[in-house]
C-alpha cells in the first residue's frame, strides 16, 4: 500500500446518525476523534442527522471514518452516497455492508458456505413467533432482523411471551428472526486488514451478569468480565480465527469487523452475527482484541484510516 501524505487530507468522523444505536455511536466516534487529532490528523467530527452528506465534498474532506452504527450507516446507504461523492471509507463496502447488518441473509450466506448458526425462522407475526416456538424449543431468541446492540431481543422461555417479545422486535423491524438459543460461552473475533493481509484478532471470551449480555451489560455495566487472552487452547483459537476469517470472507466484507458467536461446551462454535462498523467505546471489544495483539487504540484507529477507500 502507498504511503499517504496526510497533511493533505481531511478526514471525516461520521457520527451519531438517525439509527437506534445514536448515543453508543456518538461515544464510538469521539473516542476515533481523539485518537485520529492526537496523530496529527486533520480530523472532524460529522453527524448525518444533523448535516447532509453533499456537505462532505463541499468543505473539502477527503475520507470518512464511518462511526456510525446500526440503521443508516452500517447497512450500506451511507456507503452508497460516499462512492456516489467519490470519498474514501473505512470498512466492508455497499453490498457486504448490506448484506451483513441483515442476520437472515447472514445466516443463508453462512449456512450455505457450511458455516454453522443456530436455526432459526423468520417470522411476521404473534402465531409465527409462538408456531417458531414449537419448532424450535425454548428457550428462544427473538429479535429484529436489521438491528444491533441486542436491541429489540427478547429471550423466550413459553408462548405467553411471544407476543411482547414479537411487538418488540417488530417495532424496530419489520423483518423479525427466532433463532435457537444456544447454551456456551460468548465469543467475539475482530478482523483486520484488507486482502491476503486481513487478520483475525485474539479472541475476547465474554462473562456477563446472569449469562445475559444485554444493551446495559454491554455498554454501560463494569460487571460485565471480558477474558483476553480467552483461555482456550492455542490449537482451538487458531481453528475459530480461521472460521471467522472465512466467514468474513464469503459476506465479502474489508477492513475491518467483528463477528459474534457462541462456543459450545463441547468446543463447537455457532455464529451469530458480523458487525461491519462495531463499537469504539471505552467497553468495545474491537480496541480489547487489538491491544491484546500489541496495536494500541491509536494505533489501530489509524490502521483503520489507512484501509479506506472507495468500494
Amino acid at each position: 500500500m502507498a504511503s499517504t501524505d496526510w497533511s493533505t487530507e481531511k478526514v471525516a468522523v461520521l457520527m451519531g446518525g438517525r439509527s437506534a444505536e445514536r448515543e453508543i455511536s456518538l461515544m464510538s466516534g469521539q473516542g476515533v476523534l481523539r485518537a485520529l487529532q492526537e496523530k496529527g490528523i486533520d480530523a472532524h467530527a460529522f453527524d448525518p442527522a444533523e448535516r447532509d452528506l453533499w456537505q462532505l465534498k463541499a468543505e473539502g474532506f477527503t475520507r470518512c471514518f464511518i462511526a456510525l452504527h446500526g440503521r443508516f450507516g452500517e447497512d450500506g446507504t451511507v456507503q452508497g452516497a460516499l462512492e456516489l461523492l467519490g470519498l474514501d471509507y473505512t470498512g466492508s463496502g455497499v453490498m457486504a455492508s448490506s448484506i451483513s447488518i441483515d442476520k437472515l441473509m447472514t445466516k443463508h450466506i453462512w449456512q450455505a458456505d457450511g458455516l454453522p448458526t443456530p436455526a432459526w425462522r423468520r417470522v411476521d407475526s404473534v402465531a409465527a413467533t409462538e408456531a417458531a416456538l414449537v419448532e424450535l424449543g425454548a428457550p428462544m431468541i427473538v429479535k429484529p432482523a436489521r438491528e444491533g446492540s441486542t436491541l429489540g431481543l427478547s429471550k423466550v422461555f413459553q408462548a405467553a411471551q411471544c407476543a411482547p417479545a414479537f411487538a418488540l422486535a417488530v417495532g424496530m423491524d419489520e423483518e423479525v428472526l427466532c433463532e435457537q438459543f444456544v447454551e456456551g460461552d460468548e465469543v467475539t473475533v475482530p478482523v483486520l486488514g484488507q486482502g491476503e493481509s486481513a487478520r483475525a484478532l485474539p479472541l475476547i471470551r465474554i462473562v456477563a451478569p446472569d449469562g445475559n449480555y444485554d444493551y446495559q451489560n454491554k455498554y454501560f455495566s463494569d460487571e460485565t468480565k471480558y477474558h483476553c487472552p480467552c483461555g482456550l487452547p492455542e490449537a482451538e483459537e487458531m481453528r475459530i480465527r480461521e472460521m471467522v476469517m472465512k466467514s468474513a470472507r464469503v459476506l465479502g466484507c474489508e477492513g475491518w469487523g467483528r463477528a459474534d458467536l457462541i462456543r459450545r461446551p463441547d468446543g463447537s462454535v455457532q455464529f451469530l452475527e458480523m458487525n461491519t462498523s462495531p463499537g469504539m467505546t471505552g467497553h468495545s471489544l474491537v480496541p480489547m482484541a487489538a491491544r491484546q495483539a500489541g496495536l494500541s487504540f491509536n494505533n489501530l484507529v489509524m490502521r483503520i484510516l489507512e484501509l479506506a477507500h472507495v468500494g
